[in-house]
């Protein structure tokens, strides 16, 4: 009995924060080897997280130079957006830490503490954690004052980076059970448009009228945050003494309730059974495309990015983000206008709404995923794939085509003349077809895994977040870029060139298919392999 349990002990392997590391870090190695395009999207956003760590510590720092007051409250609102952003974000965009879903270790022989504490080191593994840790730690150099202020200040800064990603832990852990079902994925869908919104707010508000005085506003906020956990930790690396002592002891404790509740949430996340899997009733329809269109690979294409957008979260989630983006763009640049800048306000949101939609279907074919194999038994030609995205393209313009109409007679009755309808509807369908063509290009060059269950953690497939950056700004850069012989003219009064804008677009998307069903047919296989990333 002592040497079988001898044995048992030697084998044994203590689980510590540290594996937890190492497995993220090997996961994101394992994801970025045999693949040229993550690994130019992960040195990429390892760059932006640099600058973006680099610029925001030095724009904290140089805080110092303005008023006691105003630095104070600049690092107050400044350390909210971080506390919120750190909860919202992995909702709502990539994730910070989508490679250690509880969900994935559920199985394992292993103790609530060890995945709190695993999981927590995980999170704070990695570029951008570390960027956001330099950009707040910018605000001891902005602010504090003396030895015993600058170690104080270090305390609490890092106090609040843990409060950060505590709670961001919390909200993704208590709702990643409801984000994997179809009603949750909706809701997240819908909130996107709060979300945008909120960042939105201040803008609004100075667009408004509320206050021109930027002072004014800052101080508004302010006031209304001083009592939050980061106006208390902006308050004490200010203060410094007894102030940061009270400080630091107030985020410790939040740090611990919070703590409290994620075990909490996880021990009920590690024991609920996974709704999505539960079984649902599925009508069965012909649908209109099969009414409308003849039997053949067209019609069946249209059909299913119909069902997408209908039943899939997914393809849900993109036209309720171009909706959101556009309305609240719109809304703020609206303003009084007469003659010219009457022109602006009616093209302007139009336009926006024609290249908001077709950076959704950057990637048209990631939201196939593994089913794409079946192409290769059907496409025995460049042609076949030309078809396949033509369907597409359909399918997009059927719906979107109306939505832009509505978007510009709605803008042109808000800058007061219902003439630039038709010069903002044809602009707007013209920018729409050089997006679409675009999107087939960057569909087939740049293509992504998008998850099957589109949860907290992740919006595109562990070691993919840089790819489908890449290919969003890159398709935005691109169609601003085309669309501009089209859009410019018309802005500056030259209304009959909107009339080529169509023919424009048409031909546009027509080059974008034909380029990339060649693209396609010959790097199938290599297509096939980045859609079907496991998530």
């Amino acid at each position: 009995m002592a040497g079988r349990d001898s044995l048992v002990n030697a084998g044994t392997v203590r689980v510590g924060p540290m594996v937890f590391v190492r497995l993220k870090l090997r996961l994101v190695a394992g994801n970025l080897r045999g693949s040229t395009q993550r690994l130019l999207g992960f040195v990429f956003t390892t760059i932006a997280a640099l600058l973006f760590g680099t610029v925001g510590f030095l724009m904290m720092s140089s805080l110092r130079l303005a008023s006691a007051d105003v630095a104070v409250e600049t690092v107050t609102v400044l350390f909210t957006v971080f506390l919120v952003g750190w909860a919202i974000v992995p909702l709502l965009a990539f994730g910070v830490d989508d490679t250690l879903d509880p969900s994935r270790l559920a199985l394992f022989p292993l103790r609530t503490g060890q995945l709190v504490t695993g999981m927590f080191a995980a999170s704070i593994t990695g570029v951008w954690p570390l960027a956001s840790l330099a950009v707040t730690a910018g605000a001891v150099a902005g602010l504090a004052t003396g030895i015993g202020g600058v170690l104080l200040g270090a305390v609490v800064v890092l106090l609040h980076f843990a409060l950060c990603v505590m709670l961001s832990r919390l909200v993704t852990t208590s709702l990643s059970g409801i984000l994997r079902t179809r009603r949750g994925r909706d809701v997240l869908a819908v909130s996107v448009v709060f979300i945008v919104l909120a960042a939105q707010l201040p803008n609004l508000l100075i667009n408004g009228g509320v206050s021109a005085d930027p002072r004014a506003v800052l101080h508004a906020l302010a006031s209304a945050l001083s009592w939050t956990p980061s106006g208390v930790a902006a308050r004490s690396i200010a203060d410094g003494g007894l102030t940061a002592l009270a400080g630091a002891a107030l985020l410790a404790l939040l740090i611990a309730g919070a703590g409290w509740l994620w075990i909490a949430a996880l021990r009920r996340a590690l024991v609920t059974p996974d709704a999505s899997t539960q079984g649902a009733s599925v009508r069965n329809s012909r649908g209109l495309p099969a009414k409308v269109l003849p039997d053949g690979p067209l019609a069946a294409v249209v059909g299913k990015e119909f069902r997408y957008a209908r039943r899939d979260p997914r393809g849900r989630v993109g036209w309720f983000a171009a909706i959101a983006v556009t309305g609240v763009m719109a809304f703020s640049m609206y303003g009084d206008g007469e003659g010219a800048a009457g022109g602006v306000l009616a093209i302007a949101p139009a336009c926006i709404g024609a290249v908001m939609i077709s950076i959704q279907w950057c990637n048209a074919f990631g939201i196939d995923g593994r089913s794409l194999w079946m192409n290769a038994v059907a496409y025995g030609s460049d042609r076949d794939w030309r078809t396949d995205i033509a369907g597409r393209h359909l399918a997009v313009a059927t719906i979107a085509v109306p939505l832009l109409l509505l978007l510009a007679a709605v803008a042109a009755l808000l800058s007061g003349d219902v003439g630039w309808v038709v010069p903002a509807a044809l602009t707007a369908w013209g920018v729409l077809g050089a997006g679409l063509g675009v999107g087939a290009l960057t569909s087939v060059l740049v293509p992504y895994t998008v998850p099957e269950r589109l949860n907290a953690f992740t919006g595109a497939a562990p070691g993919q977040g840089g790819i489908a950056f890449v290919a969003s700004f890159g398709a935005l850069i691109c169609t601003g870029l085309l669309a501009l012989p089209i859009v410019l003219p018309v802005l500056l009064g030259l209304t009959w060139v909107s009339a080529l804008a169509v023919p424009y677009g048409l031909l546009l998307s027509w080059g974008g298919r034909r380029i990339a069903g060649k693209i396609a047919f010959a790097r199938y296989p290599a297509l096939l392999q980045a859609t079907s990333v496991a998530t």
